[in-house]
């Protein structure tokens, strides 16, 4: 939020609330842009975590089996040339000692390279977690401190339940650049958006992670709602950047109700699509802004005139979202509807978690084919280009979307366009319309 200048993530995600009036706010709004993390998430969402953590190599042979080997080899040898000159005697012997140094000291070198990444990979593991202590920003600052000491080949070598040499090397950006807007002193009324982070971004284990690599803190759910209590805010107005009413919005709503108690108003405003509905028959009017925002925004990006001028060259424009077994997973289907409705046939959504099932990946495959377009452009429908974009959609494992697209061996080309829905602006404007209907909620 309020970027000072570029850094190199992907989807950067601006709201321009601070230009809205309202007679909500007697003064300027301030916006808390911070992290809500689910608790009970097994799964992290960090970009560089691998589906199976491996264990650290090991040094199979040490100092005293070195010396033994060598004394073994000194042996034989001597015993084989027991009739020869005392000087080569002498120069056997001076040899194997030579050699039996050389071995030993590299043993040293290698027990301490690995002591060194294993106390580094330790002290990753103790921030990779999903709950913030007292302990956790000393965790954070002894962390980065043993990986700045490594040196390149101990940096290779770092590897544990979850940390490996990404944690701390990747570069996704530098949070510092960023300002969070987490101040105190701000006066009655607060203004406070709730996103659930991207590995590219922040969340807890990520919001532990930029703190550790970058210096920047941010404010966790629990935090953020104690310091509105500490500043003695009465009127709360939340908005959520999520995309639907799912679990984490879900989650976001059983939070601050746990603090209603502790403000005299609090209003909610709606995530990005809107109420839910019914059925995958029943669209409202955010989603159908939604669907024309993005469709002429990639259509736009792919060099095309409109929609129509796409399909008429073969293109289908492909969405990606997330996908989820709550409730809201209907969401997806009605926008489809959305765009069907809208005359953008040659628009389908898709998840990567294929829920609903047919968003799945080889269904939506099936669904273009039929279609008979010869031409894929695939894009994110998540509101930050993060991991998921970057690997699940974009990457090179065999198993992205761009892959299988590409295996499936009917269509003439598949691009990508990696950008987060944040990054547009008329995504950005449906944000500020559903703050200020917030607004106007407390107002009356």
């Amino acid at each position: 939020m309020y970027r000072k200048e570029p850094v190199k993530s992907t989807g950067p995600f601006v709201l321009p609330f601070c230009m809205q009036k309202a007679s909500f706010f007697s003064g300027p709004t301030l916006v808390y842009a911070f992290l809500c993390l689910r608790s009970s998430c097994p799964v992290p969402p960090i970009g560089y975590m691998r589906k199976e953590a491996e264990h650290m190599r090991r040094i199979n042979w040490k100092k005293p089996a070195a010396v033994a080997a060598a004394l073994a080899l000194s042996t034989a040898l001597l015993a084989g040339c027991g009739s020869t000159a005392a000087s080569s005697d002498s120069m056997a012997e001076s040899t194997t000692v030579s050699e039996s140094e050389s071995t030993a000291e590299e043993a040293e070198e290698g027990d301490a390279d690995e002591v060194a990444a294993k106390n580094c990979a330790d002290l990753i593991d103790a921030i990779y977690v999903q709950e913030r202590t007292d302990d956790t920003d000393a965790q954070c600052e002894a962390a980065k401190a043993a990986w700045d000491a490594l040196t390149d080949t101990q940096k290779e070598m770092v590897e544990g339940e979850n940390a490996d040499p990404e944690y701390f090397g990747r570069d996704t950006g530098d949070a510092s650049k960023d300002d969070p807007r987490n101040e105190d002193e701000i006066g009655e009324n607060e203004l406070l958006v709730v996103s659930f982070g991207t590995s590219f971004f922040t969340a807890q284990i990520i919001i532990n992670h930029v703190q550790a690599r970058d210096g920047e803190k941010i404010d966790n759910m629990e935090q953020a709602l104690d310091r509105a209590v500490a500043n003695g805010v009465k009127n709360l107005v939340v908005q959520p950047t999520h995309l639907m009413h799912g679990a984490e919005y879900d989650e976001m709503c059983e939070a601050i109700d746990e603090y209603k108690d502790k403000f005299e108003s609090v209003s909610i405003a709606e995530p990005l699509l809107g109420e839910v509905g019914a059925d995958a028959t029943v669209i409202n009017e955010d989603k159908e802004a939604v669907a024309t925002a993005i469709t002429t925004e990639a259509v736009k990006t792919a060099g095309y005139e409109d929609a129509a001028a796409a399909a008429a060259d073969g293109t289908a424009f492909v969405f990606m979202g997330h996908g989820t077994s709550h409730t809201a997973k209907v969401s997806y289907s009605q926008m489809q509807t959305t765009m069907e409705t809208l005359g953008y046939d040659n628009v389908f959504i898709g998840t990567v978690e294929g829920e609903p099932e047919d968003t799945a990946c080889e269904a939506v495959i099936e669904k273009v084919k039929e279609a008979g377009y010869t031409k894929v452009v695939l894009r994110p429908l998540m509101v930050v280009a993060g991991d998921h974009a970057n690997n699940d959609m974009a990457g090179a494992d065999e198993d992205s979307w761009l892959s299988q697209f590409n295996a499936a061996g009917c269509f003439d080309s598949v691009d990508t366009q990696i950008a987060g829905l944040g990054e547009i602006a008329d995504i950005q404007q449906i944000y500020v319309n559903h703050t200020k209907a917030a607004m106007d909620a407390l107002n009356g």
